[in-house]
């Protein structure tokens, strides 16, 4: 969530920054030019001033009248270029010059310069001309009237080049930019500090909603700061956690009590049946009916209290060796497997995982004792143990009937089984306590059908020490 929360606040402040960047750089910009502006029109009002008292003007035969006032313009034209390296002139309204400087320039016929000296020649001073940027190698051009009784005898032009403006306008914009990388730097500390204060109680509150998934209700979100509401979520979630916490433990002793306490009297009850039937005729059917209907009862009940235990009980995990552990639990299951004349092939090299080995073993009962008692004669049941990336596995496969998909979907759920099975022993509870036993050590069981027929159990265990 903060590789999504983080990249969309950065490019708000961004946009922030150069909404507020590029119009003050703009401005920084013009301010320069303006200032160079402001500048030119001084000098060229006071050329315009010095022209002004210039009264004869060539005819078109005898050419340029030199006096006094003349040479003056002359000598300030020429020291204005040697300093400052500006092209000026005056200009008569025809464009022959009255003094320029340097000798060489004159009056284009076309350009931004002529442009400037048509639009003065209309009595109007160069106020705004195009702005130029620092990556533009364009000359500044300034124009001022000469005007004489009311009338514009003459234009003052100056064509200034703007290295230097363009200099100071990118050195301002190299600070500008600096202070917005700084200010993007901050930007960002303060987006890692806000999208961490805010996504603190949410990390926690992941973490401890995982936790009780995977069942370790004992979980609860600790204080973790953030926003007001969060931290109101944060207490509500424990306070529901309470609840289910305290719902899910009154279920499960409610089914240990009504377990144990009905064993008492349906024990009694066995008792009196058992006595009751000397006193009828051996062999009769429905008093061994009703016999082998209490015991199935009574397997229920002791079935419902392993579960209860099951769920409530927590995992002693240490390092196993399953190879070992199941090469022992086939060795215990073998003479039920040979009594009924079935083979138990086993492959069980030294691997070792997390596990807690009592939860392990019974897990291994439940599935290889419906391997054996689903499994024709003269079948065999295979047993193999295997490591695969971060779990290690036994798989338990076997050569009896299997199940349909629709059945593979409810194995393993409480009190289920298969319509083909009804007439096997069995309560329907034992892979129910096998999946509660493996999930409080982090385990799974999965089932899968076996071709061409049987079915495939396999449970699986980290291989990785538990987190805290």
């Amino acid at each position: 969530m903060r590789t999504r929360l983080l990249p969309l606040l950065i490019i708000l402040m961004a946009a922030v920054l150069l909404a507020l960047g590029i119009p003050l750089a703009v401005s920084l910009a013009g301010a320069q030019q303006q200032k160079v502006v402001v500048d030119r029109i001084d000098d060229t009002a006071r050329f315009a001033a010095l022209a002004q008292f210039v009264t004869d003007s060539p005819d078109g035969a005898t050419g340029a009248f030199e006096n006094e006032r003349l040479a003056t313009l002359s000598s300030e034209l020429r020291s204005y270029y040697e300093v400052y390296g500006i092209r000026s002139g005056v200009f008569y309204r025809t464009g022959t010059p009255m003094a320029h400087a340097p000798a060489n320039w004159s009056l284009p016929m076309e350009g931004e310069v002529r442009d400037a000296f048509a639009e003065a020649k209309l009595s109007r001073r160069s106020h705004d001309p195009k702005q130029v940027w620092p990556w533009q190698r364009r000359n500044l051009v300034v124009a001022s009237p000469v005007i004489r009784d009311g009338d514009v005898v003459a234009v003052v032009v100056t064509d200034s080049p703007t290295g230097q403006m363009r200099s100071r306008t990118l050195r301002g914009w190299l600070v500008i930019g600096a202070g917005e990388f700084a200010a993007m730097l901050l930007a960002v500390g303060a987006a890692l500090r806000l999208t961490g204060w805010v996504l603190k109680p949410v990390r926690v509150l992941d973490a401890t909603t995982h936790d009780i998934a995977t069942g370790r209700l004992k979980s609860r979100v600790a204080a973790a700061g953030g926003p007001p509401e969060l931290q109101r979520l944060a207490r509500s979630f424990n306070e529901m956690a309470d609840n289910v916490e305290d719902v899910l433990e009154q279920q499960r002793a409610f089914v240990a009590d009504a377990s144990h306490q009905l064993r008492n009297p349906l024990a009694a009850l066995l008792l009196r049946i058992e006595l009751l039937s000397f006193e009828l005729p051996e062999g009769n059917k429905e008093i061994a009916s009703v016999q082998a209907e209490g015991k199935r009862l009574a397997q229920v009940l002791d079935d419902l209290l392993d579960l209860a235990l099951a769920e409530h009980t927590e995992a002693d995990l240490k390092m196993t060796d399953i190879g070992e552990l199941a090469a022992e639990r086939l060795a215990a299951w073998a003479p039920t497997a040979d009594a009924k004349g079935v083979r138990m092939v086993a492959d069980c090299p030294p691997t070792t995982a997390w596990a807690d080995p009592v939860a392990l073993s019974s897990a291994l009962d439940a599935v290889i004792d419906n391997a054996v008692k689903f499994t024709p004669e003269n079948q065999t049941v295979e047993v193999s143990v295997a490591s695969r990336g971060d779990t290690s596995t036994v798989v338990v496969t076997d050569h009896g009937p299997g199940l349909t998909d629709e059945e593979l979907a409810r194995v393993g759920d409480r009190f289920w089984r298969s319509g083909r099975h009804q007439n096997i022993k069995g309560s329907g509870l034992g892979l129910s306590i096998a999946r509660a036993l493996l999930a409080a050590g982090g385990g799974s069981i999965a089932y899968d059908r076996h071709e061409p027929h049987g079915l495939r159990v396999t449970v699986a265990v980290p291989r990785s020490a538990p987190t805290a």
